[in-house]
């Protein structure tokens, strides 16, 4: 049974692991002392032999290979592949019980889907229950030592209730030479569908939410099957027993204690038990020990998963919950809060205190700003290209030549732009020039007025504050119309400009 310390720990206070040492059951004293006791009875076995059986010259001979072993001893890296090994073990081992097969989802759709208070619906809603559950057994008894003891055949299966002797037969003329674990989801399925045609299970969606959970089901089934079939790679397992088992052989003749008197460097103390040495033992030998533990959670080790715990309880209440739970409601009456504004349960007066404490509103709700820096600053222009006005980026996607002339179609279209673009400020209509068209063989006369207006006419008014006024273009004095040459690229009109511009042409054809 898997050893539970939990309310143990569950407030830290001092020295609140040292009750634990005390522990025997799934300790590491238990998993650990015979390793300890035959490592501890060959150190004082080679002590005793080099102090009472030796001669001189063997001595000597002796204390050089002492030296030479504690020398090299430190370049076998036990704490690098020991560390990788149990990491993947520990996570290979929860990610093991993530995966046993629960049927409580599975229940509770079960309940809210297949109707009926009839004999004909109990027996639909327990039988696929029953079907989980038998599918749960037959992969536990495939992986689990524990669970095989207690169904070692299928007939033991069949006495238990999981299965019919009908069922039985149908399992075992099915002609197949792999696992057959999931022969009952088949079954959960087909039953499901005629409880579909029957009309048990009310629409198509219910089907589907029902064959969704079993799937999830059958995937943990699945995966423990794998997890069981993959283990972890033999030569990494093969690579640390190595690497721990030659360090500590390395280890019960390095560390001897040498005889003082020889002068020889770091030992200049004579001990019969090499404290520090056990220690080291105790540490790495206990960590190779909580890999061999876990490695495989399924046997029956103190802390394995309590598979046949789990087959009872799965079993018991997903019965009760398609069966006597199966539309079985308390009378609906309103709340103890029905006519509270703000809910509040009640606390008692051990955790009083916890309600007079603030409740958290966020990591920058007590940030403090000095008031200059929490003032709005306004930035100064529009959005659009840097250095650029609006009304110059339009100007400059219109074509320039004889057609720009105020009455001129590409004038008019220029026109139309500007009044729909009635936020065009006095910078962009200031910045581009004119030149008027003279007879052939003349040159031509160019000034870098505004476009938009007669240069005799007089500088008209700033727009009132309200917004800008639209502006329209005003033929010039030259004949027979003023060129506006736009600045940037030339070339047609982008297919991308908005749609007004097309309706205008139309307009103007």
């Amino acid at each position: 049974m898997t050893v539970t310390y939990t309310a143990r720990v569950a407030n830290a206070r001092f020295g609140g692991f040292s009750q634990l040492l005390l522990l025997w059951r799934g300790s590491i004293y238990k998993l650990l002392w015979r390793e300890l006791l035959c490592f501890l009875g060959f150190y004082m076995a080679l002590s005793a032999a080099y102090r009472f059986v030796l001669t001189e010259g063997q001595k000597r001979y002796f204390e050089k290979l002492v030296i030479y072993c504690d020398q090299y001893a430190s370049l076998i890296p036990v704490s690098f592949v020991l560390g990788f090994y149990v990491t993947l073990v520990v996570n290979r081992w929860w990610s093991q019980y993530l995966c046993m097969p629960l049927p409580d989802a599975l229940m509770c759709v079960v309940a809210g889907t297949v109707h009926g208070r009839d004999d004909r619906g109990r027996l639909y809603r327990r039988t696929l229950m029953r079907y989980a559950g038998l599918s749960a057994v037959l992969i536990l008894r495939s992986v689990s030592t524990a669970v095989f003891k207690r169904f070692p055949t299928i007939d033991h299966v069949v006495e238990a209730g999981f299965m019919t002797r009908e069922e039985r037969k149908k399992f075992e003329n099915l002609n197949s030479s792999y696992n057959k674990y999931w022969v009952p989801c088949v079954w959960f399925s087909n039953l499901a569908a005629q409880a579909r045609r029957e009309g048990r299970i009310r629409d198509n969606s219910a089907l589907k939410l029902l064959l969704e959970e079993l799937n999830v089901f059958r995937g943990k089934c699945g995966m423990l099957f794998h997890y069981d079939w993959i283990s972890v790679p033999l030569v990494y397992t093969q690579v640390v027993t190595i690497a721990l088992y030659s360090y500590f052989l390395a280890c019960l003749i390095g560390r001897q204690f040498l005889d003082p008197a020889q002068g020889y460097k770091d030992h200049d103390l004579d001990l019969c038990v090499p404290i520090f040495t056990l220690l080291q033992f105790f540490f790495y030998a206990g960590w190779l020990k909580v890999a061999e533990q876990l490695i495989n959670p399924f046997g029956e080790d103190d802390d394995d998963f309590e598979t046949n715990f789990l087959i009872d309880r799965n079993f018991q209440v997903s019965m009760l919950a398609v069966d006597e739970m199966y539309d079985d409601l308390a009378v609906l009456e309103k709340d103890l809060y029905w006519d509270a504004a703000e809910a509040r349960a009640p606390y008692t007066a051990a955790t009083v205190f916890q309600l007079r404490q603030p409740s958290f509103q966020g990591s920058t709700f007590d940030i403090t700003l000095a008031k200059e820096d929490m003032q709005f600053q306004r930035l100064d222009g529009l959005d659009g290209p840097m250095g650029e006005a609006p009304g110059d980026f339009l100007q400059r996607l219109l074509p320039a030549g004889a057609g720009m002339a105020a009455g001129g179609p590409l004038g008019r279209r220029l026109s139309f732009l500007l009044r729909k673009n009635s936020c065009v400020s006095e910078a962009s209509t200031g910045a581009s020039c004119s030149c008027a068209v003279v007879p052939e063989g003349a040159a031509p006369e160019c000034s870098c007025e505004d476009p938009l207006l007669d240069p005799g006419l007089p500088e008209p008014e700033a727009p009132p504050p309200a917004g800008p006024e639209p502006l329209t273009l005003i033929p010039g004095p030259v004949e027979p119309f003023s060129i506006v040459t736009m600045p940037g690229p030339r070339g047609p009109a982008p297919p991308w400009l908005p749609s007004p511009i097309g309706e205008e042409e139309e307009n103007l054809a």
